[in-house]
């Protein structure tokens, strides 16, 4: 990503802008996934919708790629919260016995 001193932001046109206000440069793929990002973590959801709207006009390809899949450790906790029911998870897990200095000598 082209780095975006105060001086280049100036030059950019309104256009570049995902919201009013010169908010969230869009002038290149680069940036518009890091307005995608920032404004997932700090816009309103007037603001998550514009921009999201501004960066598909403009750059269709940009979230039209594979689908998000899930990481396989997303799915281990859930696989191991199942084997440990019926039984008491904490003071039979052999490894939490061990670190405890409960383990066999």
């Amino acid at each position: 990503m082209a780095k975006l001193n105060a001086a280049k932001r100036k030059k950019l046109p309104k256009s570049d802008f995902a919201v009013p206000g010169r908010k969230y440069p869009v002038p290149d793929k680069n940036h518009a996934r890091n307005a995608l990002a920032r404004v997932a973590q700090h816009g309103s959801p007037k603001e998550k919708a514009e921009v999201k709207a501004k960066v598909k006009a403009k750059f269709p390809s940009i979230g039209m790629g594979k689908k998000a899949t899930k990481s396989k450790h997303a799915h281990a906790g859930k696989g191991g919260m199942r084997e440990a029911k019926g039984h008491d998870a904490i003071g039979s897990h052999e490894g939490y016995s061990m670190a405890m200095g409960k383990g066999k000598k």
